[in-house]
């Protein structure tokens, strides 16, 4: 059995690029020098204490030929999943039946009391047909390459336990033998000590968020709902039926009483200028930095890589310029400023650090994630631009990431992995949000009634990739099982959907809206519990784009919910069209008394029910 396998994943392996398979480098080992210095074994075992006597001028491959057998359940599993991996790579199959999720918008139409998008542009695909199986040999493959240790680890400690059998008087005729054959072991001992070189200056390296804060804007920039209307009504930009149509969204947007807008919106009149988004900016990013570096004690002059992702504003000087000019940051600080990216910047900015962390040994990484609302907001009637007025608040949020071993101890997470997926070649999915003019020459940003279908084909893509990578054996099995039957064997079974749940012990999802929640809620099979960072931070703080994510951390924090070993899934989708994931592992038990977050002095109010429709 096990050499039909060694010699079927021999095959696929040749057809699928040798390089893919975690054991090519010791099954080289193994047949070189056997190879080399064959001789038949004569093996005598004894069961009671398993004694392995070698002839008098054996190979190294009689060594191997004793610690192998042992391990030969473990290694046709590990071949077994290689010989899995490599032959999905040449079904010619186009579907994958996994997740039969179905998502519903709520955006209103021309009319306040009718959609804004058509009944059959608000669903979005269904998993069960449309989830291409090239994304799931994608995860397979990240798995592959980056999950090596992984497997080997049991092989190692399998080797190490019938080593430890042996006694003094095998060990010394272990040595005796080997002097026979010197060449094999040079051999043999110079490639273990090149592949091992290799593999450790080409591992990753681990990646710890050492903290993050979040900016909570001062109480005079709280902007109730009818505060909001009444200013919109002041303005006089809106007619009565786009106020009658901005009142129904919001009454239906899961917002609370306590969202922020800056002070140039709240204005009577608006002031819209450059110098008061500037003025905004300033306050998030430094008022979120402050925080950041009295928590960690990280002095400016010490962050070697900045990244600063704003979507709709970017000044010249930029943002990640000014921080440099405040802070007074280092001369060779690698500066990086994101824009247009949408809500999964956040998540793009984390990715990017990721990598350059990996190319700059020691070093931090700041990431500012935001949005900037003074020169964003829509003063016309075009009612597809009207829907980001009524979600967009005020917010921005840091976080400190080091690949320095010595920050894993006063770390609270490390990065397990990112999935990014970018649907931007599709020219639907390209314009679905798009900034532009209206009739009038008001800037705004316009959402296309293919939003809903487009941000689930995105999502769908980033899930399906995740999946392998995060998804215990026992789920991937079941599915693998029911995808042969159902597409090699021809049964008519149902799909088997997994449990990610099993991957994950928190979400948080970015809170961009109440519908897309209800139907991840519901598709995804999550509790309330599951949703409860996300609704409570879309209540309290709206929608604050990018930053969203990090609000929904800080509550789950703010809740005592985070423990050791904890799994906490991020994921967001913006303009593009981009989905995105980042999966953290905590590395110690969050105590929320000796956190300061911004929910930190009203968490004991949370949660609360918020109606589907609270009256205006």
């Amino acid at each position: 059995m096990f050499l039909t396998l060694l010699l079927l994943s021999t095959v696929t392996c040749s057809v699928h690029a040798f390089r893919d398979s975690l054991f090519a480098p010791l099954l080289f080992i193994y047949l070189f020098d056997f190879s080399l210095n064959y001789k038949p074994p004569n093996l005598i075992h004894y069961h009671s204490n398993i004694k392995i006597y070698l002839n008098p001028n054996p190979s190294l491959s009689h060594l191997i030929t004793s610690i192998i057998p042992p391990c030969l359940p473990v290694l046709s599993f590990l071949l077994s999943a290689i010989n899995i991996y490599n032959l999905l790579s040449l079904f010619g199959l186009h579907s994958w039946d996994l997740l039969p999720l179905v998502f519903k918008g709520e955006m209103a139409d021309a009319r306040p009391d009718t959609p804004l998008m058509a009944t059959s542009s608000r669903t979005l695909p269904d998993f069960k047909k449309s989830i291409k199986l090239k994304y799931v040999k994608l995860g397979y493959h990240y798995l592959i390459t980056h999950g090596m240790y992984l497997f080997l680890s049991p092989l190692v400690m399998l080797i190490a336990a019938q080593l430890s059998t042996f006694s003094l008087r095998d060990l010394y005729d272990l040595w005796e033998h080997l002097q026979y054959n010197l060449i094999s072991v040079i051999v043999c001992s110079a490639l273990l000590v090149f592949l091992s070189t290799l593999y450790f200056l080409t591992r990753p390296r681990p990646v710890y968020l050492v903290n993050f804060s979040c900016y909570k804007p001062e109480e005079s920039r709280k902007c109730t709902k009818s505060t909001f209307m009444d200013h919109s009504r002041l303005t006089g930009s809106f007619t009565e039926e786009n106020l009658e149509f901005q009142r129904k969204i919001l009454e239906r947007s899961g917002l609370g009483e306590s969202t922020y807008l800056p002070e140039a919106v709240l204005n009577i009149p608006p002031n819209p200028s450059m110098k008061e988004a500037r003025k905004e900016a300033e306050t998030v990013m430094f008022g979120a930095i402050d925080e950041l570096l009295a928590k960690t004690s990280v002095k400016p002059k010490d962050i070697g890589i900045l990244i600063v992702n704003c979507s709709l504003f970017n000044p010249t000087p930029s943002l990640s310029a000014m921080i440099v000019n405040h802070y007074k940051l280092r001369g060779n600080i690698k500066s990086y400023n994101l824009g247009g990216m949408g809500c999964s910047a956040g998540l793009i900015s984390i990715d990017l650090a990721k990598d350059l962390l990996q190319a700059n040994p020691n070093s931090y990484a700041l990431v500012i994630s935001m949005e900037n609302i003074t020169l964003n907001w829509y003063f016309g009637n075009d009612r597809s631009k009207l829907v980001s007025n009524c979600l967009f608040r005020m917010g921005g949020a840091a976080v400190l990431l080091s690949n320095k071993s010595c920050d894993r101890r006063r770390s609270k997470y490390q990065l397990v992995t990112t999935v990014r997926t970018n649907k931007g070649a599709d020219d639907k999915c390209f314009s679905c949000v798009t900034q532009e003019e209206d009739a009038n020459g008001k800037v705004g940003v316009t959402l296309s009634k293919d939003l809903m279908a487009v941000a689930g084909d995105a999502l769908k893509t980033n899930i399906t990739t995740l999946g392998p990578l995060v998804l215990p054996t026992s789920e991937q099995l079941l599915f693998f099982a029911t995808l042969v039957a159902k597409k090699a064997l021809k049964m008519k079974i149902k799909p088997y959907i997994p449990d990610f749940k099993l991957a994950f012990e928190h979400f948080c999802i970015h809170a961009g809206g109440r519908a897309v929640l209800d139907e991840l809620e519901k598709n995804l099979q999550l509790s309330p519990w599951h949703m409860e960072p996300s609704r409570m931070t879309l209540y309290r703080f709206g929608n604050t784009s990018s930053s969203s994510l990090w609000y929904e951390l800080a509550y789950t924090e703010a809740k005592g919910r985070i423990k050791k070993g904890d799994r906490t899934w991020q994921i967001a989708f913006g303009s593009g069209f981009k989905c995105n994931s980042a999966v953290w592992k905590a590395l110690r038990t969050i105590n929320p008394a000796k956190e300061k977050s911004p929910w930190i002095d009203e968490i004991d109010q949370f949660p609360v029910d918020v109606p589907r429709v609270s009256s205006i």
